[in-house]
């Protein structure tokens, strides 16, 4: 059986009164809290309504199901969080991304990233909508720095763009997830100086 792959964020609008966005980011930040304590198979609509102080009804206007709102969560955080720097060097535009990404995961998402991360070999459905939105996202960033950076010549003909792209994420999410060492701008600027950079820049 083929697996299920998320359709989107939360459901259109119902007739009635517009939807209040200052709502629906309260809602998020409830089901981000709910989840950093609970982990995402004890997450539970009841849990995020008692949390945000709203009906599960509201809930339920928004999104289908739990795995709805966790993946519009994690995706409304990542457009809010990632930066896509262009300060025209690719020195300086891996650097500000695996930095804005690093404070990112060691602020409050990082307990339910944790706990999200965790659970997605024994959640095909939940990995499967993960990879097409915010993996996806975090990718196409990086993606965009090294094509800007090959249009002005910064990039090796040979570079492995592919393999750059999976090594600056998974350092981070290794670190967050396993050592737990700090995701630190020493941890950042190693990262850009000693790897990065010599894999993938012309002239290293």
């Amino acid at each position: 059986m083929a697996t299920p792959v998320y359709s989107g964020a939360p459901r259109s609008p119902q007739r009635g009164r517009p939807r209040d966005a200052s709502r629906d980011d309260a809602l998020r930040q409830a089901a981000l809290e709910v989840m950093a304590e609970v982990g995402y198979r004890a997450l539970t609509m009841d849990a995020v309504a008692a949390r945000a102080r709203a009906g599960k009804a509201t809930i339920y206007r928004r999104w289908e199901s739990k795995l709805d709102l966790v993946i519009d969560t994690c995706t409304h955080l990542a457009a809010q969080n990632l930066a896509e720097p262009d300060t025209g060097s690719l020195q300086g535009d891996l650097r500000e991304f695996l930095a804005s990404f690093a404070a990112f995961l060691s602020g409050p998402v990082g307990k339910a990233a944790q706990a999200l991360v965790g659970e997605l070999p024994h959640e095909p459905e939940l990995a499967a909508a993960f990879r097409e939105t915010f993996l996806i996202a975090q990718r196409d960033v990086l993606r965009r720095i090294l094509d800007r950076a090959d249009e002005r010549g910064e990039l090796r003909a040979d570079a492995p763009r592919g393999m750059a792209v999976e090594l600056a994420g998974a350092a981070l999410i290794y670190r967050l997830m396993l050592t737990g060492d700090p995701l630190d701008t020493a941890f950042v600027d190693r990262m850009t100086e000693q790897v990065l950079l010599p894999l993938v820049a012309e002239g290293q």
